[in-house]
């Protein structure tokens, strides 16, 4: 069949054979052709039925190609796969739930820079946290995983694990740890960092159910173990954000059933933060007394988008319980931005946040979630 000259009125198209108009519906399917080129198979297909089928056939093919999307690979398809994989064979020695959001995060970590490759190394980053004010301090990224590095041997230590002789404080523990390993190639350091990590889930996952409560030292303070797994899952992805930031790399916050938790961590530490500022002088509203085992004042944290939920904060006593009867404020902020303030990223002075009753009560809750942040 022959699709001769045609009348468009703008001005007639070269004529093409059948043959020519076949071999051009792959690139017609895909919106490659030229202007005229289009026309010509466009005008055939109304008179070719064996073409216009293999044209509907191309463009469904092509619809399945997704062209308009990123290929980028979903980050959250490794834990769906892992998911479908246990869900067949479920896993001979299961790693406890609340070691699995770091796990991800590393792997995810890990996955970015065998992206970056060895050249990013020594790229500038910028780790912020927040002491009355956001405080910054310019690094590379092989220091960035030094210090994941030297904190995750704290969690090393409470395992029984070999230590180095680094002191039991995250901030000093990092500075000893860059002054001893300053010349270890990046490569080796992302290998050691990652074996630690994976020896850690390795070595919760045999121990069983009991390890959960032992405590992890933190110099000042301590966390029991599978708080301490979501603290490191936490800053593993932090950090993480802050290099890919740095060499403008997409990177996406974690899965929501792996940011719940680490949100909920957040919000349990906030009446010890609270009560920690009220005794340095540094909260706005007054303390009340409240009776043993009897509620207190509370705020209502509203956390909005992926993994988030509603908590109520003690005010007056960490211990006492927390209703939504003796609220007397609500505060209402979006997953991501709640973590980047309890990271010390936003201060808490310019973070969009939606607020109703005591502004004092609001503003020592925002300014004890920044002071969880450190080094």
């Amino acid at each position: 069949m022959n699709a001769g000259t045609a009348g468009t009125g703008r001005g007639e198209l070269s004529p093409y054979d059948h043959s020519t108009l076949k071999s051009l519906l792959g690139a017609w399917a895909l919106a490659a052709c030229s202007r005229d080129e289009s026309l010509a198979v466009e005008l055939h297909l109304t008179d070719c039925a064996a073409c216009a089928d293999e044209a509907l056939r191309l463009r469904d093919a092509v619809g399945l190609l997704h062209q308009e999307e990123t290929l980028d690979l979903d980050p959250q398809l490794r834990s769906r796969v892992l998911a479908g994989c246990l869900d067949r064979r479920p896993a001979r020695v299961p790693m406890p739930r609340w070691a699995g959001p770091y796990d991800a995060e590393t792997a995810r970590l890990d996955a970015l820079l065998r992206d970056l490759g060895d050249g990013y190394w020594d790229a500038p980053v910028e780790l912020r946290w927040y002491e009355e004010k956001r405080v910054a301090r310019e690094v590379s990224v092989a220091q960035v995983i030094g210090h994941l590095c030297a904190v995750d041997g704290l969690v090393a230590s409470a395992l029984g694990l070999p230590l180095d002789e680094l002191p039991l404080d995250p901030a000093r523990r990092t500075e000893g740890y860059w002054a001893t390993a300053h010349a270890v190639p990046g490569a080796p350091l992302r290998t050691a960092w990652r074996e630690q990590g994976r020896t850690l889930v390795r070595t919760v996952s045999f121990a069983g159910r009991g390890t959960g409560g032992l405590d992890v030292p933190y110099g000042g303070f301590t966390l029991p173990l599978r708080d301490a797994f979501l603290d490191r899952a936490f800053e593993c992805w932090i950090h993480a954000w802050d290099i890919a930031e740095a060499v403008d790399y997409p990177y996406d916050p974690p899965a929501p059933r792996d940011l719940h938790p680490m949100i909920d961590l957040a919000a349990r530490m906030l009446p010890i933060a609270i009560a920690g500022r009220r005794r340095a002088g540094l909260t706005a509203s007054p303390a009340r007394l409240t009776a043993a085992g009897s509620p207190g004042r509370s705020v209502h944290l509203e956390i909005e988008g992926l993994g988030g939920g509603d908590w109520y904060i003690a005010l007056d006593t960490p211990g006492a319980p927390a209703t939504a009867g003796e609220a007397v404020a609500h505060v209402a902020l979006d997953s991501v931005e709640f973590c980047q303030l309890a990271a010390g990223h936003l201060e808490p002075e310019r973070i969009a946040v939606g607020q109703d009753g005591d502004r004092e009560v609001i503003r020592d809750v925002l300014f004890a979630a920044a002071s969880l942040s450190r080094l």
